[in-house]
């Protein structure tokens, strides 16, 4: 009864903070990080150990999965090249200066030990760049960058950190063994992931029942990750490509009453894996500051401090270069062939979005336990430090660059909504034909004036035909994302009103 007491009350804290992040306008990854520092230092927090495969699945696969569906694979492939040089390059830039640094500073700590730590600390987190990103609009590009290197740089790091963890096991580390691994684990991922997508779709087509459906999807995204595990996979590339194939079935697969109570479920989701993250966490800290002789604190923050550094400096100097060089290529040559040239206030931008999260500190908090793993309570106090540090530091100042830059939407989205309304607009009067009946004319005027799908009039006849116009609308919008002419943020926007609208029709 005093665990569910306890469970009770930590989401009850948790939601004053988020509710307190939204009024003061910052990211609640932010507030969770100052709460869980704050249990750290409770002197009488419970102890609480999880086993590290479990908290890998339960953390990551969910919200791996979330982050996959809302990918766009258009704006990917448009962006490649800078999401690529920040999810290879500088994710192996930070995992090598982390590791070199922890071994300066701490010599007995094995090499193994030091990429696995640096592979902790290297991916960024989306989620709190976005709630950032969302209050103050930029150019559209920048934050298609940021949400792709966030998706795709904790599969390359994470790839890094189970080779580290598996030869810091074994007592051996052969680092010229990772390009081969990190090649075969992400090549059958890719693979894998794809198969069970489809066959996934295949299975669950006839399922009609939201409870049912959202409770095979949560079944089916861990069970991906076990079985990818199972057979020597990357389960991070699997399911991340495994989403991304799902987001593709699912619009016409998925009837709207399945859908909208799912994205509910999913939302909520995330946020309580974030909660729990930051609670493991802090009950973990203060484990360790009660194991750690008095004399040892200072030397442990010191190190955890030098990381944080080592974060925010390589992430800085990496796409600072990078777009240096872009910019000193294009104008040799006149220009990227249409690609849009980086300026420097959208590096900066770019740069100082660096901030870490639930990735982070479930990777530590995954590690096995001491003494088994060498220095696991440094590492777990080095990555807590880099999450809060560059949440505080980079999270609370990110909204206040951006308008020191000066960058400003450029409406790229909103443009692409309008394209796919009126394109469904003139796919719904195509439906409608010559048709003289009082239903026709009542919807021909409706949808050549725009395209307001919500049940507005009276005529309980029309309701039939209006299903059927939103069916033809929808198959309209899925071919307009196929052919790259919207992304899937405009996707997901305009068919959100078509799901209301066809909602609210089923219900009369």
């Amino acid at each position: 009864m005093e665990t569910f007491e306890a469970i009770l009350l930590i989401l009850f804290a948790a939601l004053l903070l988020t509710a307190a992040a939204r009024r003061a306008g910052v990211p609640y990854p932010v507030m969770l990080a100052l709460g869980g520092a704050g249990l750290a230092l409770l002197p009488e927090a419970p102890s609480f150990t999880m086993d590290p495969h479990l908290i890998l699945a339960l953390f990551l696969a969910p919200v791996l999965l979330d982050a996959a569906y809302d990918t766009s694979l258009r704006d990917l492939r448009a962006n490649w090249v800078p999401v690529g040089s920040l999810v290879l390059v500088a994710v192996g830039l930070t995992v090598v200066a982390v590791a070199l640094v922890a071994k300066m500073l701490v010599p007995g700590m094995p090499l193994a030990a030091a990429v696995a730590l640096g592979a902790i600390v290297a991916p960024p987190d989306a989620a709190s760049a976005v709630v950032i990103l969302r209050q103050v609009r930029i150019p559209h590009r920048l934050r298609v960058i940021l949400e792709g290197e966030s998706l795709l740089n904790d599969a390359s790091a994470l790839l890094v950190y189970n080779i580290a963890v598996g030869a810091a096991m074994a007592g051996t580390f052969a680092p010229a063994s990772i390009g081969p691994a990190f090649a075969l684990g992400v090549i059958g991922s890719v693979v894998c992931g794809w198969v069970l997508a489809e066959a996934y779709s295949l299975v669950t087509r006839s399922v009609t029942d939201p409870p049912t459906s959202i409770i095979l999807q949560f079944l089916g995204t861990f069970g991906i990750w076990i079985l990818a595990e199972r057979l020597g996979l990357s389960a991070i590339v699997t399911v991340v490509t495994y989403g991304i194939t799902i987001a593709r079935r699912a619009p016409i697969q998925t009837p709207a009453r399945m859908r909208l109570p799912s994205y509910a479920v999913w939302e909520t989701v995330v946020l309580l894996l974030n909660v729990f993250a930051f609670v493991l966490i802090g009950l973990q800290l203060r484990q360790i500051m009660d194991r750690l002789p008095e004399g040892e604190i200072g030397g442990y923050l010191l190190v955890a401090g030098a990381v944080l550094l080592t974060v925010i400096v390589v992430r800085i100097a990496w796409v600072l270069s990078y777009d240096a060089l872009v910019r000193w290529r294009a104008a040799g040559r006149g220009g990227l062939n249409g690609r849009t040239v980086p300026t420097f206030g959208g590096g900066l931008i770019v740069s100082w979005s660096g901030m870490r999260g639930i990735v982070t500190l479930a990777a530590a908090i995954a590690l096995p336990e001491a003494p088994d793993f060498p220095y696991r309570d440094l590492i777990v106090l080095c990555a807590f430090v880099t999450v809060l540090g560059t949440l505080v530091i980079q999270g609370l100042t990110l909204q206040r660059l951006i308008r020191r830059v000066g960058a400003v939407d450029d409406g790229a989205i909103e443009r692409e909504i309008s394209l796919a309304r009126d394109r469904l607009a003139r796919a719904a009067l195509a439906a409608l034909g010559d048709g003289t009946s009082p239903d026709v004319e009542f919807l021909r005027r409706k949808y050549t004036s725009s395209l307001e799908t919500e049940p507005d009039d009276p005529l309980a006849q029309t309701e039939a035909l209006r299903l059927e116009l939103i069916r033809i609308q929808r198959a309209m919008l899925v071919r307009l994302r196929s052919a790259g002419e919207i992304g899937d943020e405009a996707f997901h926007a305009v068919e959100e009103r078509l799901d209301w609208a066809e909602m609210s029709l089923a219900q009369r």
